[in-house]
């Protein structure tokens, strides 16, 4: 008798969870498509910008660039993320001449990587051919 009452108890509590998640997933508000608005801006070796503004959904700054029109970037994958060596394609090899990709957002040096740079609406990011000094 008491193994049924708790089996009762058991039944009632998971049914009240089950109503209150119902709830919670229907009421709850929804992400919207492009709820993120992300501007990029690119300076070349020729000091040459161009500027996309990405609508999305992104967390991280590489999701961001994959959905930028036009925007194309290379480079090679290692334990730390994509090490990007060429943006639109001009190449900065660092090997050769000392070049490199810098990357910035809202105007500091970004310090991560752009797999797990994080994204917030509004960010701008600007990456820019750099000569080591």
């Amino acid at each position: 008798m008491k193994n049924k009452k708790t089996l009762i108890v058991v039944f009632v509590l998971i049914a009240v969870i089950g109503f209150f998640a119902g709830l919670y997933a229907g009421f709850s508000e929804k992400p919207e498509v492009g709820a993120k608005t992300v501007y990029i801006e690119v300076v070349d070796a020729a000091e040459s910008v161009k500027e996309y503004t990405v609508q999305t959904d992104a967390e991280y700054l590489r999701q961001v660039m994959d959905e930028a029109e036009g925007l194309t970037y290379g480079g090679a994958d290692s334990e730390y993320g994509i090490m990007i060596d060429s943006i639109n394609g001009v190449r900065a090899d660092y090997t050769l001449d000392g070049a490199y990709w810098s990357f910035y957002v809202n105007g500091e040096y970004c310090n991560y990587g752009i797999d797990t740079q994080p994204v917030a609406d509004g960010d701008v990011f600007k990456i820019e051919y750099t000569l080591a000094e």
